[in-house]
């Protein structure tokens, strides 16, 4: 075989690969829209992506593995939707709606990050990923938020703000006696009157 034989078939197994890949990831997002992230395990997804699980095993090692890589797409996701925020000249306001609302109708994705943040025993590569994607995220977050009217540069405000919006939906998701949208409405006023305190914030900063 020539060299240039070699080449365009070691191209063809990397492309391969990355088909493989993205079927897996597919797979694992089309599930956890559809069902809990805890109720998701690598057999499910293999059948979903029509391949074994010995197969998605070569690409992700366990399954924090591949619901991190999941998480990084998402976090795209919400960059996007902060960007267009700035577009769409929203105030910090409306941005606290918008972000309550994705995290509520994004309910695996949601379920992912405080797995992270909270389980322990996480392999330290993963957990490595994790922080590296969180750093991003609060870096992403720091030049979206400076430029909103009412977010300020004060860098406690913005790592409160996304903290404060987190704390609201973890809280009150499950909320019983209340339907989907009068949860909604509920976290919409906490998250507002949070977000309007954020001069109190600074003092407390201050104070510490």
């Amino acid at each position: 075989m020539s060299d240039t034989e070699k080449s365009t078939f070691m191209k063809l197994r990397e492309d391969e690969r990355e088909v493989r890949k993205a079927l897996i990831m597919d797979a694992t997002k089309t599930l956890y829209e559809k069902k809990a992230f805890h109720e998701i395990g690598m057999r499910d997804i293999a059948k979903k992506a029509g391949v074994s699980a010995a197969t998605i095993y070569r690409y992700f090692p366990s399954r924090d593995d591949l619901f991190v890589e999941a998480l990084i797409q998402d976090i795209n996701n919400i960059e996007m939707l902060l960007s267009k925020s700035i577009e769409e000249k929203m105030t910090i306001e409306e941005l606290t709606i918008v972000t309550i609302d994705y995290l509520l109708d994004n309910e695996s994705m949601f379920q992912m990050m405080c797995h992270f943040m909270v389980k322990g025993g996480i392999n330290t590569r993963v957990l490595n990923k994790f922080n590296a994607v969180l750093l991003h995220f609060n870096e992403m977050v720091n030049k979206i938020l400076i430029k909103i009217p009412g977010a300020g540069e004060d860098p406690f405000f913005i790592h409160a703000f996304f903290a404060s919006l987190s704390g609201v939906v973890m809280t009150f998701r499950n909320f019983p006696g209340l339907t989907l949208e009068d949860k909604r409405k509920l976290m919409h006023k906490l998250a507002l009157s949070i977000i309007n305190q954020g001069d109190k914030l600074s003092t407390f900063k201050g104070n510490d």
